[in-house]
């Protein structure tokens, strides 16, 4: 079984056209031996980015509606959902000190490390 964990900035890509599009459909095509991990932050992250894009007419507001309907329904089953917890915010806390990262950056890059991969 493979597993991924997917960043808002790669998984605007399964539903926006734009570079990476095919990879990232490629690895989150739906499929009983792959599981795909989102942080809980993504949802927010993903709907303001498509938000962005309507608001700035690169996308119409009936396709930026389709898209954030088909986001719910996959969040509803697609995605393992990593909640953000006490222990998660001070690991990112620890890395975004140690890479002088943007806050919601080091929430991301630390919420792997609540995922257990077992092979």
């Amino acid at each position: 079984m493979a597993g991924y964990f997917v960043d808002s900035s790669a998984l605007v890509k399964r539903y926006v056209q734009e570079t990476g599009t095919g990879w990232v459909r490629g690895i989150t095509r739906h499929s009983p031996t792959t599981i795909i991990y989102i942080a809980h932050i993504t949802a927010v992250e993903l709907t303001c980015a498509v938000a962005r894009r309507r608001k700035g007419k690169t996308l119409t507001p009936r396709r930026a509606s389709s898209i954030l309907h088909r986001f719910g329904k996959h969040l509803d089953g697609r995605y393992i959902v990593v909640e953000v917890t006490p222990s998660l915010l001070d690991d990112a806390m620890r890395l975004g000190n140690a890479h002088a990262l943007r806050a919601y950056d080091a929430v991301q890059l630390a919420a792997p490390s609540e995922v257990l991969f077992v092979d």
